[in-house]
C-alpha cells in the first residue's frame, strides 16, 4: 500500500491542470490496513476544474497507482460529495418520473374510466412543472426582480430542487384534479351533458380550489423569505407552481380542453372495459326539478 500511495503522490504532481496542492503525509493505522490522505484541490468545490480533478483521481490516477491490487480507495470531500449527489439525483429522475407518471395514468384511468383524462392530466401537469422550472431559472439564475431585494440571485439551482418540486407538485395537482374531475364526472353521469357538467364542476369547486391554493402559496412563500438559498428556491418554486396549477391549469386549461373534447373526455377503448369501475362519487340520476334549477 505504501508504494501505491507514493505512486499516487507522484502522478498528482504531474497533473496537467495543476489541480492538486501538496498532499499531507498519509495517516496510517497501526496494522497498515487503512490510510487517510488529504489533498487540497484548486478552486471552489463546485467548479468544473475541481470536479475534473476528482474524475481523474477516480478513473486515472488511483487505478494507475494500485494496478491489480485489492486495495479499496474511496474518494471523499466536498467536491466528491457534490458529484455523487448530482449523480444520485439524475439517476433518481429516471426512476421517479416514470413511476409517478405511470401510477398517475393508471389510477386516473381506473377512477374515471377514460384514457383521455389521464393523458390530458399528465400533459397539463408537465406544463405547470416546466413553467415552474423556467421561472426558477429566470428569477434565481438570471436575477429577474433581484433589485427588489426579496430573493437572492444564484449561479445554480440546488440539485435536489427539480426532483423535489416534481414529486410534491404532482401530488398536490392530482388532489385538485381529482376533486374537480369527480364533480364533472358525477354531473356527466347524471345529465349526459358534457358542457353543463364542466360548468357545474367549475362552479362547485372553483372557490375551494382557489382558497386552498392561496393558503399553500402563502405558506410556501414564507420559506422563500428566509436567508438560505435552498429554502428560497424551494419556497418560491412550490408557491409559484401551486399558483399556476390552481389558476391557469385547473381553472382555464382543464375546463377549456374538456369543453373542446366533449364526449371524447370519457373514451375508454373496448379492450380496457374489463377494468373495475371504481367511481370516486356516486352517479344516481338527479331529479328533473333539481336539474332545471341549476
Amino acid at each position: 500500500m505504501t508504494d501505491g500511495v507514493a505512486a499516487l503522490f507522484e502522478s498528482m504532481k504531474t497533473d496537467p491542470d495543476g489541480s492538486f496542492g501538496v498532499p499531507k503525509p498519509a495517516e496510517v493505522n497501526a496494522d497498515q490496513t487503512i490510510a487517510l490522505i488529504e489533498v487540497p484541490l484548486a478552486g471552489d468545490s463546485a467548479e468544473e476544474r475541481a470536479q475534473t480533478a476528482v474524475d481523474n483521481l477516480r478513473n486515472v490516477y488511483v487505478p494507475a497507482a494500485f494496478p491489480g491490487s485489492d486495495v479499496e480507495v474511496v474518494i471523499t470531500g466536498a467536491t466528491a460529495l457534490n458529484m455523487d449527489f448530482f449523480k444520485a439525483a439524475k439517476d433518481g429522475i429516471l426512476v421517479v418520473f416514470p413511476f409517478v407518471l405511470g401510477m398517475s395514468f393508471i389510477l386516473l384511468m381506473i377512477v374515471f374510466r377514460s384514457i383521455v383524462v389521464p393523458i390530458k392530466a399528465i400533459i397539463l401537469n408537465l406544463l405547470s412543472v416546466s413553467a415552474t422550472y423556467g421561472l426558477l431559472v429566470l428569477v434565481f439564475q438570471k436575477g429577474l426582480g433581484n433589485d427588489l431585494g426579496l430573493l437572492a440571485e444564484f449561479d445554480i439551482i440546488e440539485a435536489w430542487i427539480p426532483l423535489f418540486l416534481f414529486s410534491i407538485l404532482f401530488g398536490l395537482s392530482m388532489d385538485y384534479h381529482v376533486f374537480l374531475l369527480s364533480r364533472i364526472r358525477e354531473r356527466f353521469d347524471q345529465t349526459d351533458d358534457n358542457t353543463e357538467s364542466v360548468a357545474f364542476g367549475i362552479r362547485s369547486t372553483g372557490r375551494l380550489i382557489t382558497g386552498a391554493a392561496l393558503i399553500m402559496v402563502a405558506v410556501f412563500w414564507g420559506f422563500a423569505a428566509g436567508d438560505l438559498i435552498g429554502l428560497q428556491e424551494m419556497g418560491f418554486g412550490l408557491g409559484i407552481a401551486v399558483l399556476i396549477d390552481a389558476t391557469i391549469i385547473r381553472m382555464i386549461l382543464v375546463p377549456a380542453s374538456m369543453r373542446l373534447l366533449g364526449r371524447w373526455n370519457w373514451y375508454l377503448p373496448p379492450f380496457l372495459r374489463w377494468l373495475p369501475d371504481l367511481r370516486v362519487e356516486g352517479s344516481d340520476p338527479i331529479p328533473e326539478s333539481a336539474s332545471a334549477g341549476d
